[in-house]
Order: structure tokens, then sequence, then C-alpha cells
């Protein structure tokens, strides 16, 4: 079997990869855990030097790992440099902190001694989604290969070229051999590699229906995991909110990655008070905004990742539109045009029921909902099955600082600016969104042995 890396811009096959052998899987698994024996014992300044040359290398490669990006899924092509620069800054957040993060902390008891002490699992497994393809693998790979764990990868299945680059990355940084690889299969063989008694945990990013299979095969071997889903986030518009600075990250919130985004906003709930207004402006922004071919650096939109998660979209947007969503700009494929480009599109008049309310729509779709007020609009962001990420516009902030914490069911909440995730924050969702943390001190300590230690 072959995977196919096709380019989105033109629907061009870019290069072929034969999938792995499960004996080359089973091989590699095999050399990453007696990898982890000597890891384990290195000491942690040695980690960190090793980190901080894979951040050079990230900076001198950035234009070259750029281009695989775009080429492979469509993404813009100054979101890919940015999507560079943001695994360099995790990697000199981490190699600042992880002395910190890794310290043991003492407890007072009746014993002599008791401590807390931050010990790796062994080899970690990660499942990878392709709308980030550095991104998500370097936020789960960098503080877990610090804390001392070592890693494989299961990229998507069309992201090939990436999942290659990145472990070339490791190697080229003078890491030990077998800290970081990649094996190249479909998701027929993922339900094996978890059930390998060498995998010690697994971290996916990915669908909820991904997570569910993920979470039920870890639990039938007692793995410990961390699950990143999907999202429908809602962005609340109160009636004080600064329409320039809510139109701006709204538009800013749903488009980022032509629309393919777990935390994307997706759904914008706007008081009636100043709803028309919002409404016109931001389907304006929406208009205006530039659709074409990923290398130009002045396109805004690149192509949809893959034509089924096209056809998909427009299925949805469709049939939203025949429940009695109302479509008020884009919506439409020009299948005259080479590439899976979908326009930004808008649809108001959407209510429960339809798929633009209830499901993620996972492109430069969104969807507008009118409210009387306040209660109403808390009420419709929480009327929902995921959890991810949510935002608020208001110019009281104290009261959407209220909001955010106690009102808004979902694992990142914003005031008066678009969900994005920070080295810095932990980050992850609630209810169908998944469960554990990714980031900051609260993500490194989902893959350690938070182990008591006790002296009498």
């Amino acid at each position: 079997m072959l995977l196919k890396s096709i380019n989105p811009a033109n629907g061009e096959t870019v290069h072929e990869y034969p999938e792995s052998q499960w004996e080359e899987i089973d091989t590699t698994i095999r050399s990453v855990k007696n990898a982890f024996h000597s890891w384990k014992k290195t000491s942690t300044q040695k980690r960190i030097d090793h980190v901080k040359k894979l951040a050079h290398l990230l900076d001198i490669r950035k234009e070259n790992l750029a281009h695989t990006m775009t080429i492979e899924m469509g993404k813009p092509i100054q979101e890919s440099r940015a999507e560079v620069e943001k695994c360099i800054c995790l990697c000199n957040y981490y190699c600042e902190h992880i002395d910190e993060f890794l310290r043991s902390k003492s407890i007072p008891t009746e014993a002599t001694e008791s401590y807390v002490s931050f010990q790796p699992l062994g080899v970690i497994l990660a499942i990878m989604p392709w709308n980030f393809p550095l991104w998500q693998v370097f936020r789960c790979a960098i503080p877990s290969i610090l804390a001392g764990n070592t890693m494989v990868l299961k990229h998507a299945s069309n992201v090939p070229g990436c999942a290659i680059a990145i472990e070339d990355l490791f190697l080229e940084s003078d890491f030990p051999d077998d800290i970081f690889r990649s094996v190249l299969t479909s998701n027929r063989r993922v339900e094996r590699i978890i059930a390998n008694k060498r995998i010690a945990a697994v971290t996916l990013t990915g669908s909820t229906k991904a997570g569910q299979a993920v979470a039920q095969t870890a639990g039938t071997y007692l793995k410990k995991c961390v699950l990143e889903l999907g999202g429908s986030d809602p962005y609340i518009i109160l009636d004080d909110a600064d329409l320039d600075m809510a139109v701006e990250a709204c538009v800013k919130g749903r488009l980022l990655n032509t629309g393919q985004s777990c935390i994307g906003a997706k759904r914008f709930i706007a008081t009636e008070k100043i709803y028309d207004e919002f409404e016109q402006r931001f389907v304006a922004e929406m208009k205006a905004v530039t659709m074409g071919d990923p290398l130009n650096e002045f396109n805004q939109l690149g192509p949809i990742a893959r034509g089924n998660i096209r056809e998909d979209l427009l299925s949805q947007v469709n049939k939203s539109i025949s429940m009695g969503a109302h479509l008020l700009c884009g919506g439409e494929i020009n299948y005259d045009v080479e590439g899976f480009y979908y326009p930004a599109t808008v649809l108001s008049n959407v209510q429960s029921g339809m798929p633009a309310y209830n499901q993620e729509l996972f492109g430069p779709v969104a969807s507008l909902i009118k409210v009387k007020g306040e209660q109403e609009a808390i009420h419709i962001a929480n009327d929902t099955s995921y959890g991810l990420g949510a935002a608020i516009f208001t110019a009281d902030v104290e009261k959407g600082k209220y909001i955010a914490e106690h009102e808004l069911d979902a694992g990142c909440c914003f005031v008066n600016d678009f969900v994005k995730s920070d080295p810095r924050l932990p980050f992850g969702g609630i209810k169908d969104s998944g469960y554990g943390r990714e980031l900051s001190i609260y993500g490194l300590h989902e893959f350690v042995n938070i182990k008591t230690v006790y002296i009498k």
C-alpha cells in the first residue's frame, strides 16, 4: 500500500511513500523502547542542548519546512512560516523551564522526608493530524522528550513528507538514535500499535470519532492517553462590544488555516442590539478575503486539505440551507478551478438541529446566531457536545472574565480575542472535545510518573 502526498491546490500527486510493514513498525517500537533506557538517565542539560540544536535547525530550515506543509495540506505559506516559528518558541520555552517543571516537590508529613518526583513513563505514541503538521507534533514531543520519554509518531496519511522531515530534524540535531521515530502507516494499524507492550501512553489530536476509538483501545490495555478532539467554538458578542475589535478577531479566528482548526471560531452569537451591524461588517470582511494559490504571499485562504473534506463541508452547508439557514456569502464550489478550494462562507438564521449549529464545520464557514441578551447567548454557547474553546467580546472586562471563568463550558476561554494555543498556557477541552492537557507544566506532567517518595 502507498501513502500519497497530494497537493490540494491542484490535485496532483507530489510523492508516493510505501507504507511501513508491521515487522518494520514493530522493530522501530522496540528500538525506541531500547533508546528510552539510556535517554531517561541522560542529564536534563544534555536534553536541553539537543532541543536547542533542534530549534536552531528549525530556523535554518524554515522556508523548506513551510513549503512542505503548504504543498502537502494547502496552508497559506505565511501561516506555514508562522507555524515553524511557533515551534521554535515552544522549544525555547521548555528549555528555559524544564528544570523547574521537573524539580521534585517537597510535601511535609510525619516522615523524615516526603516528596513528589516526576519520572518519565517510556515510549509515547503520538497520533497526529494534518492541519498543523509541525506544531501538533512538536507541542507533544518536546515536553515529553525533555522529560525523558521517547516517542513514536504516527502522522496523518496525507502528510508523510512532513513526518519524514520532522524525524530528519531530530536526527540532524544530534539526538541519539531512536529517541524520536516516525512510522508511515494508515489508521488500520493504530489499534495494534497501541496494544504493543512497549508503548506506555498515547496522545491523539483528531476527530471525536478517532478519540473514541483510541480511548477504547488504550482503556483495554490500561494505557494513559491525552485526547485533543473536535470543537465548535462559540464566540459571544455582547451589546457593549467594541465591534472593530470583535469583527477583526472573529474573522481571524474563523479563517485561520483556511478554517481547518479544532479551535477555530465557528458559531458567532450576537445580541440583537448590535447583531445587524455585526453581521454587515463581518460579511464584508469575509467577502474581502483573497483565496487562491497558497504559495502566493497575498492569498489569505488556501484550498481545503482533501477533496472529500470539501464535499462533506458543502453537504453540511447545503443541508443547513435546506433547513432554513440563510446564505449571506460564499457557499458554492467552482469546479472549473483546479484544486480543493472552498470560499469564505457566512450563514445566518442558524438554529439548533442544523449541521451549522450542531456539527463541527471544518472549513471557512461561519454560523451567525441572533439572541435577545446575555443569558440566551451563554445558553446557546454551551448548547453543544463540544467544549474546546470559547470567546466573549465586551467592554466590561470584569463581566467578560466572570463569564469566561464561571459560565462557559470549555477548556480555553478568551475575552476580547480569538482562541489560540500558547506554550505558557495549558491547552485542551472537555466533553466531546477530549480530556487531558497539552503545553505548560500541566501538559508536561501528563506523561510522567508522578511518584511519591516517603522516608520514615
